[in-house]
């Protein structure tokens, strides 16, 4: 049991320090500080939760049994990151005085839905979960096995992507500066329109 759990942690933990639209929207939101990036990270991961219950009652395989529903969340969740990189790549080009700040309680609360949001309309998951939980749920995965798994997974996530918040935090005041700031909205808006591109376009 202990063995099959620390494969399944070596596992994850590639999967999961993998840079994807995840990391780039959390790096994207702790610009705005700790707290922002961090509860994108929370979002994230209570995203990840719900696929693995979605899992574990079957609503995941039902799902990816219908390839049109497979589609339309495809398209759903490469709109979403397309969305958010055109937005970052649009603050990049306004101009300071006319892109008021955004308060930082709510910045927080559009995070964590931005987390939660992206990682549900990305289909991937579901092929993911899939196809990873039930290898090392046993023979006849239970639902407790299965979520079990999927909060571990969860919370892997969560630590890794609040690590990332965390570091770019402490680097605010650099990353903050007018110049490093634009170039830093343009890459994580380019990265971001890429990937939505690509979540649109690959098959799941």
């Amino acid at each position: 049991m202990l063995t099959n759990l620390l494969l399944f942690a070596t596992v994850s933990l590639v999967v999961i320090v993998t840079p994807g639209p995840d990391t780039a929207l959390t790096v994207r939101n702790a610009l705005f500080g700790r707290r922002s990036g961090v509860l994108t990270a929370v979002g994230v991961g209570t995203g990840q939760l719900a696929w693995a219950l979605f899992t574990a009652c079957g609503v995941a395989s039902v799902l990816a049994a219908h390839q049109g529903a497979l589609t339309v969340l495809r398209l759903a969740g490469g709109a979403c990151l397309v969305g958010l990189g055109a937005h970052a790549l649009w603050s990049s080009w306004r101009s300071p005085s006319t892109a008021p700040p955004l308060p930082p309680r709510r910045r927080a609360g559009r995070s964590f839905a931005q987390g939660l949001v992206s990682n549900l309309a990305n289909p991937k998951m579901a092929v993911f979960f899939l196809s990873l939980l039930p290898q090392f749920a046993g023979r006849d995965p239970s639902l407790p096995a299965l979520a079990g798994l999927g909060l571990f997974f969860a919370v892997m996530t969560v630590i890794w992507l609040a690590g990332c918040a965390m570091v770019v935090d402490r680097a605010r005041n650099v990353l903050q500066r007018k110049a490093v700031r634009c170039w830093m909205d343009r890459v994580t808006g380019v990265v971001l329109v890429g990937l939505g591109i690509r979540v649109a376009t690959e098959a799941a």
